[in-house]
């Protein structure tokens, strides 16, 4: 499912690429993707100096050959330089769920609706800026479905950069001047992948042997999933028509109006030995309510395989077969020639947020590891009775979300970033209440948590020889962003609390820690390399990028306090109206909760401050920025007063 929340003690607003550098390393084989050489198939990039996909190499290990930075010297890192997005366009809503490519020493972001900076990626200039046309923008604000306005890449490839519109298009931009080349309405070619129809797109698309690929997003408001792939030089469909995840409305198990689901909304990945395809497919719709919707839902909260070429099917593997939580395959899986059993394997791995974590051999589907846990699971059906809900762990968050684990070969381990994080789950009586609640999430509620839960998160090393956890490091927050690891055996990854740590993937030690200058950090750090020199970068505070090396000396930057996202209450804004206009849907007209929770009380046990972020921020079922600025501040200082 295609959302976020911050699992604070409350929830609050709950209702709201390429071809990788394939260089020479000590990674694993799949990694190299060399056997394929043809001009088409890579991304015009110096070799092992970037970080030119969205996980690094096609297969998403987000494993780097870099190896400057040393467990002996990491504690030299400082920041080198970092750019408060804001500063050059005041209107970009955020860009903290974006993982930057980068290529050629330049750096390639996108915010929330899609606005493209490409920025010189070793001191921070601005080269570029995209802004989408007004045509798309007014598209975007004309309808409430996308449930997150997040924008999580682009992919950049001989010339091109590539970006998915919100509003189900596809945008081919000149990577020199940002100039829009082409852009295409996936509706022109099937029409009902439309915005009007509750699809939306926030995924990064990916860039493979001369082809784009890209999934969906929209499942949980009954949409039908697919992937599909388009021709790179003309945008034209490369297959015929969608792989579609499930059945069409009103066949097989897919019965009631907003019964589908199974988006695609993260990456895929991909073979090159082979051609072969994987993705993680999302969650059944409705949520929860499962009355139109009997059986096991396949392809749904499964990993699913592909010939890339033709779209043709291959295998499919189920993590959960009749899905009433939301426990989606999320994250992107990865391919791994990896040691199992004492024996070098072609595998596909994932964590889901069912909280279990998972192996296939590659070629067949065939199950190696059969959902290893590493978050706490306790659930059962959720009620349709607000008295007796009961905690479920994991809740909607995860387990493990979108943030990517990472494989380092040396050690052969995985590391998998958790959530421990449980909902009070509350199910559609019937369906007439689902018809009732025509909006995003139809059916669906979530009600707050009780005081004493406390979210948290981990960091676990499963061994991929044996299946076995090799350590498990706990940690204040959940684990919303996911790792990036080097050859010299470090893992960087950012918290929730903004700060930026190197993990030591043997020990399960943290070597350093710093600030960001920001909060929620909500991306994997993207590692590169400019004239002999590496960097680490991160996205903080909603729109700021940060850059770490040795030797760093840039001060931590306070946060911005300009406008849309952060600013000063005025006195003549009126919180009644900034919550007519930008939360009533979700949380009814007098604070009583519709498909999000209940506000009349939310004072007692979120501060202020708490509220704030929540609304910058956004979370699970919301983006951010729904109120910005004086707006934001004037609404959260209401809302914390609702005791």
């Amino acid at each position: 499912m295609k959302r976020y929340l911050k699992a604070t003690g409350s929830v609050l607003l709950a209702g709201m690429v390429l071809v990788g550098c394939q260089s020479n390393n000590n990674q694993n084989d799949t990694n190299n993707g060399t056997k394929k050489s043809s001009d088409n198939n890579q991304a015009n990039q110096v070799k092992g100096t970037g970080f030119p996909n969205w996980g690094y190499d096609l297969q998403h290990t987000r494993h780097v050959p870099y190896k400057e930075i040393t467990k002996n010297n990491v504690k030299k890192m400082g920041i080198v330089w970092q750019q408060e997005i804001l500063e050059w366009n005041k209107d970009v809503p955020n860009l903290q769920e974006d993982f930057p490519v980068v290529q050629n020493g330049v750096m390639y972001v996108t915010s929330a609706k899609n606005h493209v900076f490409a920025i010189d990626a070793k001191s921070g200039k601005k080269l570029w800026a995209w802004t989408p046309p007004k045509k798309v923008l007014d598209h975007i604000n004309s309808l409430p479905w996308q449930s997150n306005v997040a924008s999580r890449g682009v992919a950049v490839a001989n010339g091109n950069v590539y970006v998915l519109m919100i509003d189900n298009r596809l945008a081919k931009l000149d990577a020199k001047t940002g100039k829009l080349i082409k852009m295409v309405n996936f509706w022109d070619h099937e029409p009902s992948i439309k915005l009007e129809n509750r699809y939306y797109e926030s995924s990064a698309p990916m860039y493979y042997d001369g082809n784009i690929y890209v999934g969906s997003s929209g499942g949980d408001n009954g949409t039908r999933g697919f992937v599909w792939a388009f021709k790179a030089d003309t945008l034209e469909p490369l297959w015929k028509e969608p792989f579609w995840t499930v059945p069409e409305r009103g066949k097989d198990w897919v019965k009631g109006k907003y019964t589908g689901g199974g988006s695609v909304w993260t990456p895929m990945s991909f073979d090159p030995d082979t051609d072969m395809m994987y993705f993680a497919v999302g969650n059944p719709a409705p949520d929860f309510y499962d009355e139109d919707r009997k059986g096991k839902n396949p392809y749904t909260d499964s990993i699913v395989a592909l010939d890339s070429k033709t779209g043709k099917f291959k295998w499919a593997s189920s993590e959960v077969d009749h899905d009433v939580w939301d426990y989606d395959a999320a994250a992107t899986p990865m391919v791994l020639n990896a040691k199992v059993g004492g024996k070098k394997q072609k595998i596909v791995v994932e964590g889901g947020k069912n909280g279990k974590w998972y192996a296939w051999d590659a070629k067949t589907g065939k199950t190696i590891y059969d959902g290893v846990p590493f978050v706490k699971i306790k659930h059962s059906k959720p009620s349709s009775d607000p008295n007796k809900v009961e905690l479920q762990w994991p809740g909607t968050p995860g387990g493990e979300s979108y943030a990517p684990e990472t494989y380092d070969p040396e050690t052969n381990y995985v590391l998998i970033p958790g959530i421990n994080s449980p909902n009070l789950m509350l199910s559609a009586k019937d369906r007439k209440e689902i018809a009732k609640d025509n909006n995003t999430f139809p059916g669906t509620k979530i009600l707050p948590l009780p005081k004493d839960v406390v979210p948290s998160g981990n960091i676990t090393a499963i061994d991929v020889n044996t299946g076995k956890k090799v350590y498990q490091v706990n940690t204040d927050d959940p684990m919303y962003g996911g790792f990036t690891s080097t050859a010299s055996g470090l893992a960087f990854y950012g918290e929730m609390d903004g700060a930026v740590n190197a993990l030591d993937i043997k020990k399960g030690k943290v070597l350093w820690s710093m600030k960001s200058g920001g909060k929620a950090i909500k991306m994997a750090p993207s590692i590169y390399m400019v004239d002999g020199k590496q960097y680490v970068a991160v996205i903080t505070g909603g729109t700021r990028v940060v850059v770490y090396g040795l030797g760093g000396k840039e001060k931590i930057a306070t946060p911005n306090k300009n406008a849309k996202l952060q600013g000063e209450a005025d006195v003549t804004v009126k919180p009644e109206e900034v919550y007519k206009k930008s939360c009533i849907s979700c949380h009814g007209d007098n604070l009583q909760g519709n498909t999000a929770p209940n506000l009349q009380h939310v004072g007692k046990t979120m501060s202020k401050e708490e509220i704030l972020n929540q609304i910058l921020n956004g979370g699970d079922r919301m983006p951010a920025g729904l109120a910005k600025g004086a707006d934001a501040e004037a609404l959260a200082e209401w809302l914390s007063k609702k005791k």
